[in-house]
């Protein structure tokens, strides 16, 4: 018995060491990765001029205008492909829902009433911050503010990141949209009514400020030098397919933007700015009072900050409160910072901005710690 136990363990042994001597197994082929895609569809919610489409507004259109993302999309078999929406983030909601687009710029509340809709969407890098509205009116009208809309034909475009805005506006001053005779038009639509007063007030952005310039409209209130949470944001969003197939597509894209912004961030800059961001047909006077007191540097911030979180926090909350979506959005989930994380890492630029607290101020060193 004892030698058939020993013969067994010998035998055991053998068995070990033959499988210790043995090649390991061949490894496995790696998953095969989605080649590069010939094109990237990006969708702008604002219209382009002229022909071919020239569009350089923001670090986005100066990213596009300066060649900074086709640079960043060379050898990589890809090219951008563009399109321009006159009917802003509803239009574009609309393309990408039938799957024509792959990364799109538009502001807050439209990417997020699509996002409660169901459509599947990363919020991928920050693009224009605390942008100004603008409320104009005719030269000689009685509008002297906000509290004088009451039963006044406005123009508000609605769907857009506008709207809530003017909701949390007119709700500050003790009104709401049934208070007023509201219109749904386009920017274009409502500039052509307020220079023919078929309209009494529009609220409106920096393209409008051309009127003022022209003498057919005054500014009877603005959010500028006001509170920031009554300003306007918006980001460039991937579709959340496109994103997880082709990710280094979308680095590239953003790394290009961020480049952009990085170089509207220098003072030196700031008149240059100005001048290509004019070619869309505003007046450089327009960004010079938009941006009065203010550096280019503080809107055009890729940073994901607690001001930035916030804003698209708020606005989920705004959103239903003032019944413009249904459904619930997790921002923090809907996030996705690593692509602007890696073009600040790669472009040395992780101290360069500032970052903002929820109400818009720098956070400092010692205001961080404090959270």
């Amino acid at each position: 018995m004892i030698r058939r136990l020993v013969f067994l363990w010998l035998a055991v042994l053998a068995g070990a060491a033959i499988a210790a001597e043995a090649p390991p197994p061949p490894p496995q082929p790696a998953a095969p990765q989605p080649a590069a895609p010939k094109v990237v569809r990006i969708g702008v919610a604002s219209p382009a001029v002229g022909n071919p489409p020239l569009y350089t507004t923001g670090s986005l259109g100066l990213a596009r205008y300066k060649g900074w993302i086709d640079e960043e999309l060379k050898g990589s078999g890809t090219r951008a492909q563009w399109f321009f929406f006159k009917g802003a983030g509803p239009a574009v909601n609309e393309a990408l829902t039938n799957k024509q687009l792959d990364l799109v710029f538009q502001g807050d509340l439209p990417a997020i009433m699509a996002r409660a809709a169901g459509l599947k969407t990363r919020l991928v890098l920050p693009v224009a911050i605390r942008s100004n509205v603008y409320l104009l009116v005719p030269p000689d009208s009685p509008i002297r503010g906000i509290a004088d809309l009451k039963g006044k034909r406005v123009s508000i475009f609605r769907g857009t990141n506008a709207h809530l805005p003017v909701n949390r506006i007119l709700a500050a001053h003790g009104l709401s949209e049934r208070d007023l005779r509201a219109i749904n038009f386009d920017n274009a639509s409502a500039q052509a009514a307020l220079t023919t007063r078929d309209i009494d007030a529009a609220f409106l952005g920096v393209e409008s400020l051309k009127l003022v310039e022209q003498g057919v409209a005054r500014i009877a209130y603005s959010t500028q030098g006001g509170p920031a949470v009554l300003t306007r944001q918006s980001g460039l969003l991937a579709s959340d397919d496109f994103a997880a197939r082709h990710p280094d597509t979308v680095r590239r894209v953003v790394r290009g933007v961020v480049r952009a912004a990085y170089w509207a961030s220098d003072d030196a800059h700031r008149a240059e700015v100005f001048k290509v961001w004019s070619l869309m047909g505003y007046p450089l006077s327009s960004f010079e009072t938009d941006y009065r007191d203010q550096s280019v540097k503080a809107r055009v911030s890729p940073l994901f900050d607690p001001f930035l979180i916030g804003r698209y926090q708020d606005a989920v909350t705004g959103a239903q409160q003032f019944r413009l979506a249904r459904g619930k959005v997790d921002v923090a989930a809907w996030i996705d910072r690593r692509f602007v994380d890696a073009a600040l890492k790669e472009l040395k630029l992780e101290h360069y901005w500032t970052p903002l607290d929820a109400q818009g101020r720098p956070l400092t060193t010692r205001s961080a710690s404090a959270r």
